[in-house]
């Protein structure tokens, strides 16, 4: 049984959004394919009483009207999982071979369906209007511009949006809330170098693109090491390589895929022409020629600093929940479009919990959360719906 965190989470509540983590992790499902895990979401918000409608294919967008005038708060949670066999040894472990829920999206959907149920019975008591915006495809192409583009944010108009992520670095009962960039933005690249294939016996008469890659692998860790401030972080990742045909062969053509990552647009927008500059030059060098194409992906999730300082002294006063600071991280939230819309707050909820053996990190086979965490998760977003309703955590206008 998980954790009872204030009076109000009562067992029946907490009971229910274990048992429908439990169910949505059984039967992942990939991103714009949530069918059964929507309609899960959609048959709980019925017996709730709480009027919804279906957006962005497998997207759901649920609305609780308070009783009192207010301003509206979006609880936003991701429902989609990751193409992995699962290896955590959970009794109720992937029933879908090839697909796990493996960052915690499972937990994600069960908390704001719990905290639907807690806003709904307390409607009588609740200023303003809450969202909740059910969201698919965050791990792929990304749900959120699709829902932002079916009026997700405007029907109701929204004042501030929040959204919880598991993060095994923090302790149970604890959640972090700073300003800021707190993710990264995440933009993919394709590298294939050409050259002249030929006999291994004879490489003087071939230009051969191998060692060129190679080249060009440790040359495009110059952007990191040697062109970007010390203080400002980037990450350049060569993630796939591929080129040659056997052991007497010189190849003619190497692809490679990789990514960067950033958390300050003037370094993001500069790594491109960076990456193109370095890999003309050693493409010059060994007499190839060299290709590369970028996929912007992701913003960076910026945290409105205002609303998170606000949230934190808010849930610090309530006493709920410890408020600790995490550093951010390079990894990639679609919630970014939420946040470059109206003021957002990434919260990041603590699961690690190393006695039940809690501690692989999200997108591992063997992920596991603490479900004692989910608790102080549905408080979280009750108290964020109601202070945003409220009033509390915005300025006055």
């Amino acid at each position: 049984m998980a954790a009872i965190v204030s009076a109000e989470i009562v067992p029946e509540i907490v009971r229910r959004v274990v048992e429908l983590r439990r169910d949505i992790h059984r039967h992942p499902e990939p991103g714009f394919a949530e069918h059964r895990t929507a309609a899960l979401v959609e048959e709980e918000l019925d017996a709730l009483g709480i009027a919804h409608r279906r957006v962005a294919t497998t997207g759901v967008i649920g609305v609780i009207r308070g009783a009192h005038p207010g301003k509206v708060a979006a609880l936003r949670a991701d429902m989609d999982c990751l193409p992995l066999d699962e290896r955590s040894g959970e009794p109720f472990s992937s029933e879908n071979p090839g697909f796990m829920h493996a960052c915690g999206h499972d937990a994600h959907t069960a908390m704001l369906l719990g905290a639907a149920r807690v806003l709904q019975a307390g409607r009588d008591r609740l200023a303003g209007t809450t969202v909740l915006l059910f969201q698919p495809a965050e791990e792929t192409s990304g749900g959120a511009l699709p829902m932002i583009e079916a009026g997700a944010l405007d029907d109701p108009k929204v004042d501030a949006a929040v959204m919880l992520h598991v993060d095994v670095r923090i302790p149970t009962g604890h959640v972090s809330i700073v300003g800021g960039p707190v993710n990264a933005a995440a933009d993919e690249f394709h590298i294939t170098i050409t050259g002249q294939g030929g006999h291994g016996a004879s490489p003087h008469t071939a230009h051969d693109p191998i060692p060129a890659a190679a080249a060009a692998i440790l040359a495009l860790q110059n952007i990191a090491a040697r062109e970007t401030d010390p203080l400002k972080s980037v990450v350049v990742t060569i993630g796939t390589i591929k080129g040659g045909y056997r052991n007497n062969i010189i190849a003619d053509k190497v692809e490679m895929t990789g990514t960067f990552r950033s958390q300050e647009r003037t370094v993001r927008d500069g790594l491109e022409a960076r990456a193109r500059r370095i890999l003309e030059g050693v493409a010059g060098a060994y007499g190839v020629h060299a290709e590369l194409e970028v996929i912007y992906g992701y913003p960076p999730v910026v945290n409105d600093p205002a609303l998170a300082t606000a949230f934190a002294a808010h849930m610090k006063a309530t006493g709920d929940v410890e408020v600790v600071s995490a550093p951010p991280t390079m990894g990639a939230e679609d919630f970014a479009y939420f946040a470059e819309r109206v003021p957002g707050v990434m919260v990041r909820l603590g699961i690690r919990n190393e006695p039940k053996g809690v501690v692989h990190s999200a997108h591992s086979a063997e992920f596991r959360i603490d479900e004692d965490a989910m608790a102080y998760g549905v408080t979280t977003l009750v108290n964020f719906a109601r202070a945003v309703g409220s009033g509390a955590l915005l300025p006055a206008r």
